[in-house]
């Protein structure tokens, strides 16, 4: 894996707490590697390489993009915060600001919870902000991989954004 890639923002990182889908865990790597996100922490229950079905959705992304398995998220949120990095979770609670109001530090770590209940008490503890994907329809929730997807683009964008002001 090259260290210095190009196309990689000053910090963006991705918290997974307890993920249990294989699946959604290879779909965010993928994702994440796309979005130039600089690590991955994989924490408790979390799928982690090697792993049959992970390998299946990441199609190689676990050679591409940096990731650390952690038994504890606060590990990981320890490790991060001791570096200066804000911890923002992405979860539905209240208080949470909808993420399109919300401007995204760079760095940025970003947390994401189990596929049904969310981002664990002691995790949620230790955030800076939580910030919400607004949900229209009837369902509250979507696929975490899909959340994902959707708040690393907009980092992506908002910082992108960012660098441009500044050359102006």
């Amino acid at each position: 894996m090259d260290d210095e890639r190009q196309h990689e923002s000053e910090g963006v990182y991705v918290v997974l707490d307890n993920l249990r889908s294989a699946f959604n865990v290879g779909s965010i790597l993928r994702t994440s590697d796309a979005a130039g996100v600089r690590t991955v922490y994989l924490c408790g229950v979390t799928a982690h390489p090697p792993n049959r079905k992970l390998a299946k959705t990441a199609l190689g992304a676990t050679d591409h993009v940096r990731w650390r398995y952690l038994k504890r998220t606060e590990d990981a949120l320890a490790e991060l915060r001791e570096i200066g990095v804000p911890l923002i979770g992405i979860e539905t609670v209240a208080g949470s600001i909808p993420y399109g109001e919300f401007t995204f530090p760079d760095p940025v770590a970003v947390v994401f919870g189990h596929e049904i209940y969310g981002i664990s008490e002691p995790a949620l503890a230790l955030l800076d902000k939580v910030v919400q994907i607004p949900m229209r329809g009837f369902k509250t929730s979507i696929n975490v991989a899909t959340a994902a997807g959707i708040v690393l683009f907009e980092i992506v964008r908002q910082h992108r954004e960012g660098q441009d002001s500044d050359s102006n």
